[in-house]
């Protein structure tokens, strides 16, 4: 409904109300007709729904499978650690998922917890919460607005509304009824929203609309839209769909292979085992846990929180960033930026014409100064005096040598203030306001030039402000506005912008050569956001187009799609707009970050594959909402972030690397065995040890491998980009192939030499085999001389832990009853060495060919 256009009559007749309010028969109608005020909630997840989806899992079901055949063929022992294993990974996942969005609390607190409202003609004060539309709601400066109301009455009234609609400065409200139908949100000046804050003035209001029929609560709805996953979340989980049904495969060809050959049923069924555990990487779900951990403690290092894990690896995946205006790239603070002195100003009592102005600003505001020196008023005021006091033309003792005799207030018909001050005998008359409204009342000649100026002022998106004085003998008997405001002095204009952060302007830069996009979304007016964007470079390119909401809302979905990615300035959207425009770069392909501080930035942050508010300006709603918030409310921020981002992934697929090529090299030792003749000769327990031991902590020290030196000048990855690309699928298959041709040949030798250690030689080259592989891998050119045994650390501390422990393993009797080894003789542990080397050497030899073959192709770059 657009209350705007309606009269006040005509909504006190539709709403049945009246000035008086409604009676107590009709308060209760409406109360069992409407309910509370209050935004509602989205069911909650309970723990125990949270608790049973970590077991969904088809990798998990797997490892049940194998636990179940281990328990009923009497392997009790596997079985107990393989449950442990699944248990564990489900405590991680649930954890992770327990972190429940906490957006609709930070809404709900928003709303004012009292009102002042008129019913049955008495004024009374009730909860916010038991409005009804068609209450009557009186106003003052201070207050939270209780629900949506149409105004019925205003006295220099003036409500923030920067969280709603992105305004960084309080909007002036009239009663007036507007004529235009699709007037945006930010210029309806006759409404009051839920939760918006009076900074001045008084008024009235009738309720129009509470809890979530309000424009807070069509926000809170817009909350309720369901996270889509994060290219990490999707490409894992079709590597694990795919994984899982490669291994049930496997399973089943081999016992039938087995079955068909003679072998033992239950010989098979529990070769079968082996291979499902050697398979599934159960490390991995933790490793990567740990990592983004990792990663997210770095960001905040920078600056950057990161609220929901997944979120730390998104970023380096992001190709479009909307980035909101106000608090975001500005510093939601208006500052004076231009001052223009008339060349026709007469000195004033010996003032000259700069410090007539700058005696002007300081007399013609209501800005007060707290106890804590800080300055209290209007944003706009604020930033005038500042200014004043800022400026070395300006004299302190002035403000103590006047005091105000007579104000005539602003409001939103006269746009003008003029204030009367007495001064060495006569009287001073300072007026401000809208230019053409000082034109009407001074004595200015040159005209053209001001109009001019003021042009070119407004069309930098900055607000301009005209001051006229005048000096009386004396105060007129009638002590009307009129005789004040006429004949007066024009002194010159100011103008003022909510100013570009600096930082804003270099990072914005930095995500072009990342080859990241931006576009500006912003519920400010679309010259004061072109203004900005062009400052900040988001504007480049003579085809960037800017578009208002209400121009958006007229373009047909074939006509929106069309322009969509040559639109960089969307200006005056409504939330919903933003969610639309952010829902049509995904459906692009794109990986889209939304940045934003205020209510209306919510629904958006929530959709976005990441989701940046702001730390210091940003609004609890917004926060929750968010998957990361920056402390600094610094955009500059958002490129560290992004640089870890992108180190995180690279390090993960590292990492996933080095796991699968271990898994690899355990099933190609359990697979070919029996083919060759040969006793199976791992047992589930020791492929356990290997899949956590060997393979986890190494995989979580890659967490540590420094970012490469090119990681801000590539594109961003393809949203189809596979986990796997680069040659992964092939390393993992040779070298895994490599790794189980060496554990066999060890074997296969210490069979032959009748050593009864075989198995425990096979267990030790295999798992420290991986070991080598670990620091070959490093890099997939470099080698390890070149790059610095010791640039990774972490990753060396690893490596010589895990050998430690595998050698306690061997050695300990405890340990050897549980894992069925025996103590190795101090020759038969070189030999093991010795084997298990060939696997780093051969890597080695492989990264040294794509070196040649890379310098061959690159001759005039530096050799690798």
């Amino acid at each position: 409904m657009n209350y705007h256009n309606l009269t006040t009559s005509d909504i006190y007749q539709k709403l049945n109300t009246g000035e008086n309010g409604l009676d107590s028969a009709e308060v209760k109608k409406r109360q069992l007709k409407y309910g509370k005020n209050e935004l509602t909630q989205k069911k909650k997840v309970s723990i125990i729904s949270l608790i049973l989806h970590q077991f969904k899992d088809i990798m998990i079901f797997i490892l049940f499978l194998a636990a179940a055949i281990s328990y009923f063929v009497g392997d009790i022992k596997d079985t107990v650690v393989i449950l442990i294993i699944v248990l564990l990974n489900a405590l991680i996942g649930f954890v992770q998922e327990y972190r429940a969005e906490k957006a609709m609390e930070a809404l709900n607190k928003m709303s004012s917890l009292h009102a002042t409202i008129r019913r049955a003609g008495h004024i009374i004060q009730v909860a916010a919460t038991e409005i009804i539309p068609g209450d009557i709601v009186i106003l003052e400066a201070g207050m939270l607005v209780p629900a949506d109301l149409r105004l019925t009455t205003t006295h220099t009234l003036k409500i923030e509304e920067a969280s709603l609609t992105g305004e960084s400065h309080p909007k002036n409200k009239s009663s007036d009824t507007l004529s235009t139908e699709n007037t945006s949100l930010g210029d309806r000046v006759n409404m009051a929203y839920k939760s918006t804050i009076i900074t001045n003035g008084r008024g009235e209001g009738v309720v129009v609309a509470t809890g979530m029929n309000t424009e807070i609560g069509r926000i809170a709805q817009l909350l309720q839209e369901d996270k889509v996953k994060t290219p990490l979340q999707k490409r894992l989980a079709d590597f694990a769909k795919k994984l899982s049904f490669a291994v049930i495969g496997i399973c089943i060809a081999l016992f039938i292979a087995g079955w068909l050959r003679g072998e033992e049923p239950v010989q098979m069924l529990l070769t079968a085992i082996s291979v499902a555990v050697a398979a599934i990487p159960e490390a991995l779900p933790a490793v990567i846990t740990i990592a983004l951990a990792l990663g997210a403690k770095r960001m905040v290092r920078k600056n950057a929180l990161i609220r929901k894990l997944p979120a730390a690896e998104t970023l380096g995946s992001v190709s479009y960033i909307c980035t909101d205006k106000t608090g975001t790239i500005t510093q939601n603070k208006m500052t004076v930026s231009d001052c223009w002195i008339s060349p026709e100003v007469n000195k004033i009592e010996n003032l000259d014409p700069m410090q007539i102005m700058l005696l002007g600003m300081e007399l013609n505001h209501d800005v007060v100064t707290t106890a804590q020196k800080k300055l209290k008023g209007d944003p706009t005021e604020i930033a005038l005096v500042a200014f004043t006091r800022n400026n070395q033309e300006y004299k302190a003792s002035w403000q103590n040598e006047f005091k105000r005799a007579y104000e005539f207030p602003f409001d939103s018909e006269r746009k003008k203030m003029t204030t009367v001050y007495p001064m060495n005998g006569k009287w001073i008359v300072v007026t401000k306001g809208a230019v053409e409204k000082i034109l009407e009342i001074s004595e200015a000649e040159n005209i053209d030039k001001i109009n001019t100026i003021t042009k070119e002022f407004a069309e930098q998106g900055k607000r301009v402000l005209a001051y006229a004085v005048k000096v009386m003998e004396e105060l007129p008997e009638e002590k009307s506005v009129d005789k004040f405001e006429s004949h007066l002095q024009f002194i010159g204009l100011v103008a003022m912008i909510d100013p570009p952060r600096a930082e804003a302007i270099e990072a914005i830069a930095n995500c072009h050569t990342a080859g990241i996009r931006l576009v500006m979304l912003t519920g400010d007016h679309p010259v004061t956001a072109k203004a900005i964007a062009t400052a900040t470079g988001i504007l480049q390119d003579p085809s960037d187009k800017i578009i208002t909401g209400t121009a958006l809302s007229a373009l047909s979905e074939q006509e929106f799609e069309a322009n969509l990615e040559s639109i960089k300035v969307f200006a005056r959207v409504s939330p919903e707009q933003k969610l639309k425009i952010v829902k049509s770069l995904q459906g692009r392909g794109h990986f889209v970050a939304v940045t934003g501080d205020g209510v209306n930035d919510a629904p958006a942050l929530k959709r976005a594959d990441i989701g940046i508010a702001m730390g210091i300006t940003g609004t609890d709603v917004s926060k929750e909402a968010a998957d990361m918030i920056l402390l600094d409310d610094n955009f500059a921020t958002i490129v560290h972030a992004v640089r870890e981002g992108r180190r995180i992934f690279d390090n993960i697929r590292k990492f996933i690397k080095y796991i699968l090529t271990g898994n690899s090299g355990e099933i190609w030792t359990i697979f070919l065995a029996p083919l060759l003749g040969l006793p199976i000769p791992l047992i589930p327990i020791q492929i356990l040890w290997i899949n956590l031991i060997s393979d986890g902590l190494p995989a979580l020290a890659f967490a540590s491998e420094p970012a490469e030196e090119d990681i801000l000048k590539r594109p961003p990855r393809k949203t189809d980009e596979s986990i796997f690309s680069g040659g992964i699928v092939i390393h993992v298959l040779w070298v895994g192939l490599l790794m189980g041709a060496v554990c066999l040949g060890t074997q296969a030798w210490a069979i032959h030499t009748e050593n009864p250690k075989w198995a425990t030689m096979v267990f030790t080259v295999l798992s420290i085999s991986q070991m080598g592989h670990a620091l070959a891998i490093r890099s997939d050119i470099k080698s390890l001389f070149t790059m610095g045994i010791f640039g990774n650390r972490h990753l060396i501390i690893a490596v010589l832990i895990t050998i430690g422990l595998q050698l306690i393993v061997v050695y300990l009797p405890f340990f050897q009853n549980i894992f069925n080894t025996q103590a190795l003789t101090f020759s038969e542990l070189v030999i093991c060495l010795t084997l298990s080397s060939l696997v780093f050497l051969f890597v080695e030899l492989e990264k040294w060919t794509k070196r040649r073959r890379y310098n061959a192709t690159n001759l005039k770059g530096d050799p690798v």
